[in-house]
């Protein structure tokens, strides 16, 4: 396959991945517009509508770049092809099918374009841009010299800076991905939430013409405060001119360093607020049979107190793992990892930060962030039972923290200040009993 038709190959690819992206955008439009009770989007229809929209715009800038790259290709062929006749008609030879690389490379000194940053673009994000920038350069480097490549060791970059690059593990954000998710207000760094305390009351009338009941509906105000959660890095000025791609890889992990911070204000706020049902799991040696009625009383305690359904089930990844790992007196799983073999659920062990099952009814979702420290002995979990979106949480813009550079703060060391921040706000207060936790000693450090 040349070139031309690789790219085209790409191309097809992308359009037939956007494709699908745009099909089921177009199918969770049309699924909020024939509700009848015109409420819209739920809230996990309303994130997954803003995730495709991203990938979208994504797809859309690697496909034009892809096009312009086919274009340049047909043009060029387009003039071999003109200079091919002229040649004919004046008695010569047609042109030499000679590529000559006029181009300016793709990965030089003061270009736009990082080698380092492609290479994580294109291993982890799936960028089509990145991936063609790849094969250019590739192409052109084995083009541009007949010699082998140890002749010009320092100048033909490694593979393992694609295979393998390893940016720092962070736990994510899966709590807070799962929860209602709201635009900041313009300003203020407090802001307040009426709240219902007291409602209204009926009752049957005793009597034609005696006074029927009357209770007066009383409210107070939930103060919601705003987090600022921010990060720096000192970075020499010789190592952003010298290195490759040393900015963006430090904003990428501020970033995720930031998603972390922020999902773990999330539990905490979950977790510490007052009012929220409490599940104790006492036991020295606890069973999935005994853990099992005290996830139901978790999960009844919300229907019975809220009125409402719960959602969702978080738990540490441990947890998850004790969870699955646990078998019927004939050694079959209680969790199946692929069929049901057992009512007790479903899932799939080598999930993280998603649903990575069922248990009664309601999806569970892992997240390293829960605390492992609990309890007396500091090594005990717990499980949260949840109606997520009466959680609310407010961030500014896409949820990305902002990306500032300062380049004079600290000029005469020739150093170079970079520093990501956000705000965000957080609340549980509007409905405390729409939380319910499972902890206690049956929850201790699972042994496998």
């Amino acid at each position: 396959m040349n070139l031309l038709d690789q790219i085209r190959a790409n191309i097809r690819a992308a359009l037939d991945a956007r494709s699908a992206q745009q099909g089921e955008l177009d199918t969770l439009v049309s699924d909020a517009e024939a509700r009848s009770d015109g409420a819209g989007f739920t809230e996990d229809e309303s994130a997954r509508f803003g995730e495709l929209r991203t990938a979208l715009t994504a797809a859309d800038e690697a496909i034009t770049a892809l096009q312009e790259r086919e274009s340049e290709l047909v043009d060029a062929e387009a003039r071999k092809a003109a200079a091919d006749a002229l040649s004919q008609r004046i008695g010569g030879a047609p042109a030499p099918d000679v590529r000559v690389n006029s181009e300016p490379e793709v990965y030089r000194q003061g270009g736009e374009h990082s080698f380092i940053q492609d290479a994580y673009r294109a291993a982890f994000s799936s960028d089509y841009a990145a991936q063609d920038r790849l094969v250019r350069h590739g192409r052109m480097a084995g083009e541009s010299r007949d010699v082998g490549t140890g002749a010009f060791g320092a100048l033909v970059p490694p593979q393992y800076l694609v295979d393998m690059f390893a940016p720092i593990a962070r736990a994510g954000r899966p709590i807070a991905n799962a929860v209602r998710q709201l635009p900041l207000p313009a300003t203020g760094m407090t802001f307040n939430i009426p709240r219902g305390t007291t409602g209204t009351a009926t009752a049957a009338q005793a009597s034609e013409n005696d006074a029927v009941q009357e209770t007066n509906y009383d409210e107070t105000t939930l103060a919601v405060t705003l987090q600022t959660i921010a990060g720096q890095q000192d970075v020499s000025r010789q190592a952003l001119e010298r290195g490759v791609g040393i900015d963006q890889i430090i904003f990428q992990d501020l970033a995720s360093h930031y998603a972390t911070v922020l999902d773990a204000a999330v539990y905490t706020d979950i977790v510490g607020t007052s009012g929220i049902n409490a599940v104790t799991y006492t036991d020295a040696s606890p069973t999935f049979a005994e853990f099992w009625p005290k996830l139901a009383d978790a999960i009844y305690r919300i229907n019975g107190t809220r009125f409402m359904p719960a959602t969702a089930i978080f738990m540490h990844p441990r947890r998850w793992g004790w969870c699955t790992a646990q078998v019927d007196t004939t050694g079959r799983p209680l969790v199946s990892l692929e069929a049901p073999q057992n009512p007790a659920g479903i899932g799939k062990a080598a999930e993280y930060g998603q649903v990575v099952g069922t248990i009664q009814g309601l999806p569970v979702i892992t997240d390293a962030n829960m605390a492992t420290n609990l309890g007396a002995g500091t090594n005990e979990d717990l499980v949260v039972v949840a109606k997520a979106d009466d959680v609310l949480l407010w961030e500014d813009g896409d949820g990305s923290p902002k990306e500032l550079r300062f380049e004079q703060t600290t000029g005469g060391s020739l150093t170079v200040k970079l520093v990501a921040y956000g705000y965000a706000a957080v609340t549980t207060g509007r409905y405390p009993k729409s939380i319910a936790t499972v902890g206690g000693t049956g929850l201790v450090a699972p042994t496998f």
